[in-house]
């Protein structure tokens, strides 16, 4: 019987982490399925570690992409309205024109580096959602890299 138990803790706990990906199919699902599967078997010390560990990890990644993107976006911003070009800068509906094209090298780096960063950041959580599930159905804890513990 405690076996039994047991398995069913790592397949409810492997079950909490994958449950993030919902959020491709249902708005702030990363958040809401997790806390769902996790409330549900809170008692136990294996499964309530696992729901804590997701849930704060997706709290943390959330306010990541938050702050890059924001951060990215006001550095553009002033970048932008700083930029003295020579030639006349035209904005179209679907593009911009410029005839001095080494005034926008800064605007691309700028943007590149945050677009590299985010791409990133998605691809360390889709690295460590699929790491968390696979120690969780092997019966082991796991620690969420740059994760912010909220939930103690």
């Amino acid at each position: 019987m405690n076996s039994q138990a047991l398995h069913q803790d790592k397949t409810l706990a492997t079950l909490i982490h994958l449950s993030v990906f919902s959020k491709y199919l249902f708005p702030f699902g990363n958040f809401l399925f997790p806390l769902l599967l996790w409330l549900v078997k809170k008692q136990d010390a294996f499964v309530d570690s696992h729901g804590r560990n997701a849930i704060n990890f997706q709290i943390s990644i959330f306010l990541y992409f938050i702050l890059l993107g924001l951060l990215g976006l006001s550095i553009l911003l002033i970048m932008g309205l700083n930029l003295s070009f020579d030639t006349p800068l035209h904005l179209y509906n679907d593009h911009i024109h410029t005839e001095n094209f080494q005034d926008l090298i800064p605007l691309i780096v700028v943007a590149g580096t945050f677009g590299t960063l985010i791409l990133g950041l998605f691809v360390l959580e889709i690295y460590a959602v699929i790491s968390a599930s696979l120690k969780a159905s092997e019966g082991e804890l796991y620690k969420y890299p740059l994760c912010i513990n909220f939930i103690k």
